[in-house]
């Protein structure tokens, strides 16, 4: 049977106006932004890399989710594919809004001073790979990874709308493995280039996987919010059902338990070593303020998600479930920040107003743009071979 999974006028109308909205936004926070950074280039490099990890976040999420979905299979997956689909094609522009960092890696970073190495016996044996030039080439095959990756899952997925199943659905799952392996891979040094290297003396084995379990988390709870905006006009208003709400929050969930899972485990793995090399990056979040927001995240980022998620009614009901992952989303930012500013703040807790404004910048702008490429494609991919099982999803139980 064939169905129509355009995005109908109604819906369409309601994508420009939020698209309009947040390139109107996007652009007055951005601009500000620019006024910051004349004034305090330091403090406005620190805020947008938070926000730039955070909506990094939810694009690279999307992509993992995505490949994981073409593994699994399932009714779950195909309702949001578009959404996460869209989101992978944002790659270029994330590229992009990458150049002020890569411009401002002098000032970011403290291995990247010839002087700081000069007087930094162990900085010294990490230049091979701490240079400006590698961190460069390393961050260009990053976004050359991700770009490929995010490209071919979107060509072979219109492959399969134009041509039927076969072959596209057999290309989408034999890529989607290495997919993953290429994408843990490359996530794992980039969180070491990005993030770790703030502190050149501190390492940690289960950095990389903390930060794609933030990725799911974000990834998720963007994708949950689109939805359940989708499902209030046709076409997505016939498909959407409380079940699939249901399934949605119940991976929600297990994305919330697996960042706890990592986040404790570095903290027990360090804390138990108990070595004066990896120590201290505890202890600086442990005083001075910095314990304050731990605390946050542990009660809202974990308990509080934690409890609301066991209830069956909650993810079945559109609006609380909304409500929890925009929740989410903010908590991925304060843990991203958590990571982040206390390097440069190592004394006392200090909050900037560019740290909420830059975010709200690049997120609004990216918004707008996935917006308009989330209208490119039909918002079901009419030849997937599950899809009978998506559209007659039973209610979970």
């Amino acid at each position: 049977m064939s169905r129509n999974f355009n995005v109908s006028p109604e819906l369409a109308q309601d994508i420009d106006a939020l698209s309009n909205r947040a390139r109107i936004a996007g652009g007055a926070a951005l601009a500000v932004c620019g006024v910051g950074a004349v004034a305090s280039p330091d403090q406005f490099l620190r805020s947008y890399l938070v926000g730039y990890l955070l909506v990094l976040g939810v694009v690279l999420g999307s992509l993992a989710i995505l490949m994981l979905h073409q593994l699994t299979s399932g009714a779950w997956g195909l309702v949001i594919r578009r959404v996460l689909e869209a989101a992978t094609r944002t790659v270029p522009l994330m590229a992009v809004l990458f150049l002020p960092l890569a411009l401002g890696v002098g000032r970011l970073y403290k291995w990247a001073d010839p002087a700081v190495v000069s007087a930094d016996h162990l900085l010294q044996i990490k230049r091979a790979y701490l240079n400006v030039p590698f961190f460069m080439g390393r961050a260009v095959l990053y976004f050359g990874a991700w770009s490929l990756l995010a490209f071919l899952m979107n060509k072979f997925s219109a492959e399969q709308d134009a041509a039927g199943a076969h072959p596209a659905s057999d290309k989408l799952q034999k890529l989607a493995g290495p997919g993953l392996l290429v994408y843990g891979a490359t996530i794992t040094f980039a969180a070491i280039d990005w993030i770790m290297s703030l502190d050149p003396h501190w390492s940690s084995t289960m950095f990389g996987i903390l930060v794609m379990g933030g990725q799911g988390v974000s990834a998720l709870a963007f994708v949950i919010a689109i939805t359940v905006l989708l499902a209030r006009r046709k076409p997505m208003c016939d498909v959407i059902t409380p079940a699939h709400l249901h399934d949605l929050g119940k991976l929600m969930f297990a994305f919330v338990m697996l960042w706890a899972y990592f986040s404790f485990s570095q903290l027990l793995i360090i804390w138990s070593a108990n070595l004066p090399e990896e120590i201290p990056w505890y202890l600086r979040r442990f005083n001075h303020g910095w314990q304050w927001v731990g605390l946050t995240l542990i009660v809202f980022h974990f308990a509080l998600p934690f409890v609301l998620l066991l209830s069956r009614d909650i993810k079945r009901d559109n609006r609380r479930l909304t409500a929890i992952a925009i929740w989410l989303l903010i908590m991925r930012w304060t843990d991203l920040f958590f990571l982040i500013a206390p390097e440069f703040s190592k004394d006392s807790f200090a909050f900037h107003w560019l740290d909420p404004l830059a975010p709200i910048g690049l997120g609004s702008v990216w918004i707008s743009y996935f917006l308009t490429q989330l209208k490119r494609r039909a918002l079901m991919p009419v030849h997937d071979p599950d899809l009978e099982e998506a559209l007659e999803h039973e209610p979970a139980h």
